[in-house]
């Protein structure tokens, strides 16, 4: 990892607003860097990271809450940052219309600037300027379909937390932002570093860039039909069982067929993907809990229903593109 040298430059990183902006994406890596800031002062360090609000035109923005920010700075071919981070929209189809001047700087920009992140929806900036033609991006899932068909060049992953390809970074939404600054932290200052910010913010140190947006408990919340959701839950609390999909249509008092097909209606996926899905949340839970961070791999795949670690460790490389070890180490926090 870089570590940031006694007398090291500061990174500067512009967040890029505009009317209409999702308040939560630009206060969440913004505090990332400001705490990640304060800790390195306590060590007696140089801040590293020098933060400012960018939009076409500096003043006042407002967000899509009550809450506005000052954009002291606007965005040019000039006075570039090192990182930059634009942040999404709920009526991102608006937004692009309304600001052409952001996409056009994308498009000038993207080769020179260290880093070009979008946060959420703000991925379509980055689309819309031709920069991802090609490659892989994420974005929220609810406007993942869009993106698909509206740019059918770029490689569309709705199930992803962030993805990285060279210097363009997308996200997922919200609160995956904060992930994506802290992993630009760790890459930036060392895991140490990043953890500690992490420990402030009350979150995991780090979601794997592959992990999936969706959880199996929203699923089950979701779900319409009663003995549905019912059964949902029930798996959830007894993963540690076998759970055949013949076993569970009895227990709905349905056919296997009948319940195949209203499952996957109701739920989106098939039972099989719906349990593997929630065994590999179960196993993610217990590898980043310190309570667990000594029990062996082994044990926490009998746990969560696994047939062996071998089983979890090809599933979660099909599903989060690493090892139960591996997370284990990302996501762990030492007491």
């Amino acid at each position: 990892m870089m570590k940031p040298e006694k007398n090291a430059t500061p990174r500067t990183v512009d967040i890029v607003i505009y009317p209409g902006f999702k308040s939560l994406e630009a206060i969440g890596p913004m505090s990332v860097f400001e705490y990640a800031n304060i800790h390195l002062q306590r060590q007696g360090k140089p801040s590293f990271y020098d933060v400012k609000i960018a939009s076409v035109h500096p003043g006042m923005i407002r967000s899509d809450t009550l809450m506005s920010l000052e954009a002291t700075k606007a965005i040019g071919p000039l006075a570039l940052p090192d990182d930059a981070i634009i942040v999404g929209s709920r009526r991102i189809n608006e937004a692009l219309i309304a600001h052409p001047e952001i996409i056009d700087w994308v498009e000038a920009v993207s080769k020179k600037i260290n880093r070009l992140a979008a946060l959420c929806s703000g991925t379509f900036f980055l689309a819309q300027a031709g920069v991802l033609d090609g490659k892989k991006a994420t974005t929220h899932w609810s406007v993942a379909d869009q993106l698909e068909q509206d740019f059918p060049a770029i490689q569309v992953d709705a199930d992803a937390i962030f993805i990285r390809n060279g210097n363009l970074w997308t996200s997922a939404g919200v609160t995956a932002g904060i992930d994506l600054a802290l992993a630009f932290v760790e890459t930036d200052c060392g895991h140490a570093l990043a953890l500690e910010v992490a420990s402030d913010m009350v979150v995991y140190l780090k979601r794997p860039g592959g992990q999936s947006q969706f959880s199996t408990h929203l699923l089950s919340q979701k779900t319409a039909q009663t003995n549905i959701r019912e059964l949902q839950e029930w798996i959830l609390v007894n993963l540690h069982q076998r759970l055949p999909v013949s076993q569970l249509a009895n227990m709905a008092g349905m056919s296997l067929r009948n319940f195949s097909r209203l499952f996957h209606q109701e739920v989106g996926v098939s039972t099989l993907e719906f349990i593997e899905a929630a065994r590999v949340e179960f196993a993610c839970q217990l590898l980043a809990s310190n309570a667990d961070a000594k029990v062996p791999v082994k044990t926490i795949a009998r746990r969560c229903g696994f047939s062996s670690d071998d089983q979890m460790r090809r599933i979660f490389q099909k599903r989060l593109s690493c090892s139960p070890g591996d997370y284990r180490a990302r996501l762990c926090v030492p007491e």
